[in-house]
């Protein structure tokens, strides 16, 4: 089987099953390929460096391709706001976020659950397609969450981020009652899908649920 290919960030932090960057988190092959100098600080932000970003998932992206991937992904969900362009440049199929599952759950109202509600703008949700006012959830600043994966630790509190992720959900939840679907954007957080899931009772989607789908659409093909 044919891989996917993963533009990951510069990052250090660990990355536990579930996580995008451990392949242990796929039924399929997957080959990743780190974008030096680019970090959660860059993807991150209300006003990135946007040529400096695109150019370096272009470089990526075309390497990735020429190693075999049939598609690629990226290790971010605030890379959504490079989708179209990125499908533009690149050599073979791009899903860059879970935030492109919003317009394929029709129907439903739908939350998300993000990194960083301040940084997630309606230009990301427009490059996906996506409404713009959709509810969104962040994790605290001052969380062990943004400590690891915004601040780049080197440690992970496995317990402390499920329960600052729950009571995400549940704040999302009491300020939106009406919500039956929530979106991840954070490629982090599928590893707290299943206590998420229990504490809300809702339909619970991630970027890990977008590339199994992704991947079988892609079916042989054949990259180049």
């Amino acid at each position: 089987m044919k891989p996917l290919g993963i533009l990951m960030l510069d990052t250090r932090f660990p990355r536990i099953e579930g996580d995008i960057g451990n392949p242990k988190s796929f039924d399929f092959p997957v080959i990743f390929r780190r974008m030096e100098g680019i970090g959660s600080v860059d993807a991150v932000a209300v006003h990135p460096n946007r040529p400096r970003v695109l150019a370096a998932l272009k470089a990526n992206a075309e390497a990735l391709a020429a190693e075999g991937a049939i598609g690629l992904s990226t290790s971010c969900g605030f890379l959504a706001l490079y989708q179209k362009e990125l499908e533009a440049l690149s050599p073979v199929p791009v899903a860059t976020s879970a935030l492109l599952l919003i317009k394929t759950l029709k129907g439903k109202k739908v939350g998300v659950i993000t990194a960083s509600a301040e940084n997630l703008t309606p230009a990301h949700f427009e490059a996906v397609e996506a409404p713009g006012d959709t509810p969104v959830q962040g994790l605290p600043a001052d969380s062990s969450f943004a400590a690891t994966f915004l601040h780049n630790g080197l440690t992970l509190d496995r317990d402390a981020v499920e329960r600052e992720t729950v009571e995400a959900g549940r704040a999302l939840m009491r300020t939106h009652p009406d919500i039956d679907a929530i979106v991840l954007e954070c490629t982090n957080l599928p590893p707290y899908k299943p206590a998420l899931q229990r504490a809300l009772g809702v339909p619970i989607f991630d970027v890990l649920d977008l590339l199994r789908d992704f991947r079988k659409r892609l079916g042989g093909r054949v990259s180049g």
